[in-house]
């Protein structure tokens, strides 16, 4: 497995490398069907604990996102704001849920011995729901997360319910969290 560098390091070139990579990644999966296919970034240093994880992963986000912004609209039928039940991270013009993981994470499902990010195709999501095999999936990732911890992340939700953006670094923010993220900018009123 390839390194991504440091995480949150917005000046690397290897966020466009970590851009390109997924993009290339999604070409490769153009209709995974239901069948669980993910794509996942690691990156070589440490990070203090769960808050200073993700400040970090949002700021890597927003690099990415700054870099794929040039050559690709932000994936149709989901929505570019954090704050939307629709919102879905967007690379290559194709939607994203995404997973934190990292080594001092207090959800035990969550812990990696070093800074990762899982990249998991939207569209799976969608599909799975519409075949009325998620609530299963749903289920059984829920009992094995009591399992394992004794009870269920307080930030899980139902797919689509509230925004996905409150789960990636899964970390519990609270009622009033703000997501960093944004998917506009000066000068770019569309959200390119």
């Amino acid at each position: 497995m390839q390194s991504h560098g440091r995480l949150g390091d917005d000046a690397s070139p290897r966020v466009q490398s970590l851009c390109d990579a997924l993009a290339a990644f999604s070409a490769a999966y153009p209709d995974p069907g239901e069948a669980p296919v993910t794509f996942i970034a690691l990156f070589d240093d440490d990070v203090r604990d769960e808050q200073d994880f993700e400040r970090r992963l949002w700021r890597h986000l927003q690099a990415m996102h700054r870099c794929d912004r040039r050559d690709f609209d932000w994936a149709p039928g989901v929505s570019s704001d954090p704050a939307s039940p629709d919102f879905s991270f967007s690379i290559g013009g194709r939607a994203f849920f995404v997973v934190g993981l990292h080594p001092h994470a207090s959800r035990l499902a969550r812990r990696a011995p070093t800074p990762c990010i899982a990249f998991n195709f939207h569209d799976q999501f969608v599909q799975l729901r519409a075949s009325g095999k998620y609530d299963k999936l749903q289920r059984v990732i829920r009992a094995r997360d009591v399992a394992l911890q004794g009870d269920t992340n307080p930030v899980l939700s139902r797919f689509g319910e509230a925004s996905e953006a409150r789960q990636y670094s899964g970390r519990d923010v609270g009622a009033h969290w703000g997501c960093p993220f944004s998917a506009f900018s000066p000068g770019t009123p569309h959200g390119r």
